[in-house]
């Protein structure tokens, strides 16, 4: 019951969990954090941009709290529902074949029982906000619903991803205004670039286990064209972001922190090593310190107003 998950080891979950919980905080990847802030940065992002559009020296706090609550358990949530339909492709890549349903750690209805008490606090979170920001989020599901598929369909499942990942970019916006305008698309469009070149590094690890197993990605996809084509969607991920900024009258602090975002991505690009997973790895995470760079950049522009 207590074996540890090939690619996480010496969390505090390994070194400080109750035995029995440990393959639900796995299933959770509580032991990984890093998707939970990926998926919480396009919320704050919104959440700040708002709080300038609406000419507010600071983000509104209760949303930031609840974001990060909602972040947590959705992220929880979905990563539970994908382990389940992916159970069998997970016991035959190197990787994940220790996660909690293929080393029999937890049974499917096991697995399903907890997410739906994932669900449920999501839900709960969810909830607290005004009907238009409930019903966007409720419209999400749809894509964390398909998304285990794609990567059996299509080489582009990373596109799919970050139609998911990036849903808080609307979020944190409809929140503040209930109703959905141009900035807050474009910072969408720009968190799914931004999504979409930090999975396809991510994506690296597993590259000769997918092939094998017939699973597709857009590291597969991309290949030895990988770092050019990281640069395009990376430099897509700047330029939309900034034009999101500008249409809410951003000052001059957040140009400075865009450009710090920018040169964080570039980084990424010059030190990628397609046969290195480790390295890989580490990029990866890296864009956590990206998006509170980015966040911390819209703060500042707001107390500057």
């Amino acid at each position: 019951m207590n074996g540890r998950v090939a690619d996480s080891t010496g969390n505090w979950v390994d070194n400080f969990a109750p035995g029995w919980t440990r393959p639900y905080l796995r299933l959770a990847r509580l032991d990984r954090p890093i998707g939970s802030w990926l998926l919480l940065m396009p919320c704050w992002w919104s959440t700040a941009l708002a709080s300038i559009a609406a000419r507010d020296s600071f983000p509104n706090i209760p949303h930031i709290v609840l974001f990060f609550i909602g972040a947590f358990a959705m992220r929880g949530a979905g990563c539970t529902w994908n382990d389940i339909v992916d159970r069998d492709l997970d016991a035959r890549v190197e990787r994940t074949r220790s996660r909690p349903i293929p080393a029999g750690q937890v049974s499917v209805q096991q697995a399903a029982a907890f997410l739906i008490a994932q669900a449920l606090i999501g839900l709960a979170v969810l909830i607290q906000f005004n009907t238009f920001t409930i019903a966007t989020g409720i419209a999400s599901l749809a894509i964390v619903v398909v998304y285990p598929f794609m990567k059996r369909i299509t080489y582009w499942p990373q596109i799919v991803l970050g139609l998911a990942f990036s849903w808080g970019a609307l979020m944190g916006w409809t929140a503040a205004f209930g109703r959905l305008d141009p900035p807050a698309l474009i910072l969408y469009a720009g968190s799914i670039a931004w999504v979409i070149g930090y999975d396809t590094i991510y994506a690296h690890q597993d590259r000769e286990d997918d092939a094998l197993i017939g699973i597709k990605s857009t590291a597969l996809l991309f290949g030895e064209r990988t770092k050019p084509i990281l640069s395009v969607f990376f430099a897509a991920a700047v330029l939309l972001i900034g034009w999101s900024a500008y249409l809410v009258g951003a000052g001059q602090v957040f140009w400075l922190a865009l450009a710090a975002f920018a040169a964080h991505l570039a980084w990424q690009v010059r030190r990628f090593e397609i046969g290195n997973p480790d390295l890989c790895l580490a990029l990866f995470k890296s864009n956590r310190d990206a998006g509170l760079i980015l966040f911390a950049g819209l703060i500042l522009a707001g107390l500057s107003l």
